[in-house]
């Protein structure tokens, strides 16, 4: 039996608006570079019987002290075990960009851990394991990693008028970076039994549609895909929209009426 106990505080993920109440959550695995404090706004959109948790990676904001982890499997073993006190309700996992990633295989991980499932996977802005892009910019100075940041708009903050921002965060994105760049999935893996939503944005020049659909491949129920007006960051403008189309994706639950 799974321990049910959580705090806000808990190393793992930060919840910003508690919830013990509601009766699902919505698990959220950030982006390269980012931390919980992204979703922050996330809790105060979502609807009052939603719980959303920010999963907080190493070496980040309430995890400073802790060393940046750049091995996808070192980091899904670290979450798995963090996060395994809260499926204790309905859930969704749901990661944008490298967040999308670390929530296939984090699902991949409670699979074969058999711990209670997720309710849907949804992945925002990323390709198919099977297309899963081979690069090397971790190894690049830190000029290009900034144009890096800055090409994908993932921060509209001036890095360069803000030295100490940017000594923090050029680390975190080399190492995340790493983290993808050196991840290789198994494609030869069992399928995941459960449903898979695909979100992009419509000028995302990082995600075809056809590398969209490649998750169909790894998944034993069909796909959902949902595009947005945007590019990378796309979510950013659609908030309480995307938060609206993540509640319909929870089973209905029944209420029993008894006869007088």
């Amino acid at each position: 039996m799974l321990n049910t106990t959580y705090t806000n505080n808990s190393a793992c993920y930060r919840i910003f608006k508690a919830r013990p109440n509601a009766s699902k959550r919505l698990i959220i695995l950030p982006h390269a570079g980012g931390s919980a404090s992204y979703f922050r706004h996330w809790a105060n959109i979502a609807d009052s019987d939603l719980e959303v948790v920010v999963v907080q990676y190493p070496g980040r904001e309430n995890r400073m002290a802790e060393p940046l982890i750049s091995d996808m499997d070192r980091l899904v073993g670290n979450l798995a075990t963090g996060l395994k006190a809260i499926l204790n309700k309905p859930y969704i996992l749901f990661g944008h960009s490298m967040g999308g990633g670390i929530a296939y295989e984090l699902a991949m991980r409670i699979q074969a851990y058999r711990y209670p499932p997720p309710t849907q996977l949804v992945v925002s802005a990323v390709e198919g394991p099977s297309c899963h892009h081979a690069t090397e910019v971790h190894k690049a100075p830190d000029e290009v990693m900034l144009n890096e940041l800055k090409r994908l708009n993932g921060t509209k903050v001036d890095l360069n008028a803000l030295p100490e921002l940017l000594e923090m965060m050029l680390p975190l994105l080399r190492n995340d970076y790493q983290l993808i760049e050196t991840y290789q999935p198994n494609l030869n893996a069992p399928k995941l039994q459960l449903p898979i939503t695909v979100m992009l944005g419509s000028t995302d020049t990082e995600l075809t549609y056809e590398e969209a659909q490649a998750w169909q491949q790894v998944s034993s129920q069909p796909i959902n895909i949902e595009v947005y007006e945007g590019a990378h960051f796309y979510l950013a403008n659609h908030v309480e929209a995307i938060l609206t189309h993540l509640g319909t994706l929870f089973p209905v639950q029944k209420t029993w009426l008894c006869a007088p």
